[in-house]
C-alpha cells in the first residue's frame, strides 16, 4: 500500500501545556488506523489538526507527498463523522445529504442523484423523507456517514462516533463501517476510547496516552508484544477484563 497520510514532528501547545509530542505515523492508502487511548491522550487533537480545524505548534502533514499542513479544510479532500451526528434536525433525510453537495460547483448540479445513490447503498433509501428525530441513533450515524461519503472523500475521520450508542447497535455500525469502508475503498482514520472497538475493526491501531505515542502495530502485535505498561494495562488488561465479564455474563 502506498502512504496516503504521513504525520511528522507533529507538535500542539496549548495554555502552556504540551498537548502532542512530536508525533511521527503514517496512514497507508485504504487502511483503517485506529487512534485508542483514554479522554485527554491528544487523539481528538490529532483528528481536528488532521482536517484542519487546529493549527499545530508546528510538525508537517503530507497527503500523497503534498504538504496540507496549512490549507483550510475544504481543499483537503477528507470528511469527518462527529460522534453527535451534526444533523440539521429541521431537513429530511434527503436534504441532510444533498446540503454540502449543493456547495460544490462540480456536484451541485448532480446533488440529488448523488444523495440517492449513496442513501440506497447505506440502506436508508426507506427512510428518506424521515427527518432525524424519527430515526434511532444508528440510523442517524449512517446519515452522518452518508452526508460524509456524498463528498466523496479520500479519508474520513471518526471521532467516537458510537460513544452514545447502546451496545447492539455499536456491534451493528461496527458491521456498517467496515463494510462501506471496503466498498468504497476509503481510508479511515477513526478515534475510540474503546478497545474492543478498536480491535475488531483496525488493521493497525495507535495507542496514545499522554500525547505520546505508546505503540502503532496491528492488533495481532499489540497483544503479543506490547511495547509499554501502559499498553499492557490500558490495553490488554482491559480487554481481557470485558471478555471475562462476558464470560461469567454467558455461563450465569
Amino acid at each position: 500500500m502506498n502512504e496516503k497520510l504521513e504525520v511528522k514532528n507533529l507538535v500542539h501547545v496549548f495554555n502552556k501545556l504540551e498537548v502532542l509530542r512530536n508525533l511521527d505515523f503514517t496512514v497507508q492508502d485504504g487502511e483503517f488506523l485506529s487512534i485508542l487511548g483514554p479522554s485527554g491522550c491528544g487523539k481528538t487533537t490529532i483528528l481536528r489538526i488532521l482536517i484542519g480545524l487546529l493549527r499545530p505548534t508546528s510538525g508537517v502533514i503530507l497527503k500523497n507527498g503534498v504538504d496540507i499542513t496549512n490549507r483550510p479544510p475544504a481543499s483537503r479532500s477528507m470528511g469527518i463523522v462527529f460522534q453527535n451526528y451534526a444533523l440539521f434536525q429541521n431537513m429530511t433525510v434527503l436534504k441532510n445529504v444533498e446540503y454540502a453537495l449543493k456547495f460544490n460547483k462540480e456536484l451541485k448540479s448532480r446533488s440529488r442523484e448523488i444523495a440517492l445513490g449513496i442513501i440506497e447503498q447505506v440502506d436508508l433509501t426507506e427512510h428518506l423523507y424521515k427527518r432525524p428525530a424519527k430515526l434511532s441513533g444508528g440510523q442517524q450515524q449512517r446519515v452522518a456517514i452518508a452526508r460524509t461519503l456524498a463528498l466523496n472523500p479520500e479519508i474520513i475521520l471518526f471521532d467516537e462516533p458510537m460513544s452514545a450508542l447502546d451496545a447492539a447497535t455499536r456491534l451493528a455500525l461496527r458491521d456498517e463501517i467496515k463494510r462501506i469502508q471496503e466498498k468504497f475503498k476509503t481510508t479511515i482514520v477513526y478515534i475510540t476510547h474503546d478497545q474492543e472497538e478498536a480491535f475488531s475493526m483496525s488493521d493497525r491501531i495507535m495507542v496514545m496516552h499522554s500525547g505520546m505515542i505508546e505503540q502503532l502495530d496491528t492488533p495481532e502485535n499489540i497483544i503479543r508484544r506490547p511495547a509499554t505498561a501502559f499498553v499492557k494495562e490500558f490495553v490488554l488488561d482491559k480487554l481481557q477484563k470485558k471478555i471475562d465479564s462476558l464470560v461469567k455474563y454467558v455461563n450465569i
